[in-house]
């Protein structure tokens, strides 16, 4: 496999692939690529569970991509196994049900290590590697809400969603000056059919139940296609740009 490269073959690790959105997605690039695909996720059984899923076309690496020598020694596992990664989506993240007016220091702490220092932590220890290969894409899983701070009990999570979304442009900018070939996209759902809400921190709303959820295949085909080309700024859903732009004019702010 290590010169699955010099074939066309992308190698691309999917962060946070035990549920959901990168579940999804994982189980879709291995069925419409030829692509090798490498799922981290901490649950080790609802993992390989989707890698049994994925046509023989994935490997299982369980971390908890909150810790940085985790991440370090993902990155370091699938170049050793693969020759090299292609493409990394930091889809690993967590919500939240609680009001700003009672989000605590501890909320705060675990909305950024979940959403924040996750994706952080893929960009740097990745970035010397695609800096050396003069390629590679980090796609972001962020949100609508970090484009549209309009859900109230979701305020510590939006709030991580709208600093990684800085935190990405910026790190585009830095890295495009000097390494044209490595791409930045950011992918932002809206509410997806997915077990999102139940396992978000303080409970909340079951996300299959919200009106107007997006199915995750929906979700997903929308990263796959990512995956292919590149685009920096991408909603899953039709009509999400236009919906943030009227939600800044109502309420006076000009985005």
């Amino acid at each position: 496999m290590r010169d699955a490269l010099f074939w066309g073959m992308k190698v691309i690790v999917i962060t946070g692939a035990s549920g959901g959105i990168g579940a999804a997605t994982a189980e879709l690039l291995a069925q419409a690529t030829e692509h090798q695909l490498v799922l981290v996720s901490r649950r080790r059984d609802a993992l390989e569970a989707v890698g049994a899923r994925c046509h023989g076309r994935a490997a299982v690496l369980v971390g908890d991509m909150e810790r940085r020598d985790c991440v370090r020694a993902v990155v370091q596992d699938a170049i050793r196994r693969f020759g090299s990664i292609s493409t990394w989506i930091n889809n690993a993240g967590r919500g939240i049900f609680r009001p700003p007016s009672e989000v605590t220091d501890a909320d705060i702490d675990a909305m950024m290590s979940a959403n924040v220092k996750t994706a952080l932590y893929g960009m740097q220890e990745v970035l010397p590697h695609f800096k050396e290969r003069g390629d590679g894409h980090f796609i972001n899983v962020s949100s609508l809400l970090g484009r549209l701070p309009a859900a109230t009990y979701r305020s510590a999570y939006t709030a991580a969603k709208h600093f990684l979304n800085a935190l990405t442009v910026q790190m585009r900018d830095e890295v495009s000056a000097t390494h044209p070939g490595i791409a930045f996209s950011l992918v932002s759902p809206g509410a997806a059919a997915t077990d999102f809400g139940r396992n978000a921190l303080h409970g909340g709303p079951d996300s299959r139940d919200i009106p107007n959820r997006q199915p995750v295949e929906e979700v997903a085909a929308v990263i796959a296609r990512v995956v292919e080309t590149r685009e920096p700024d991408v909603y899953t859903r039709a009509g999400s740009r236009e919906r943030v732009l009227a939600w800044y004019q109502a309420n006076g702010v000009d985005p």
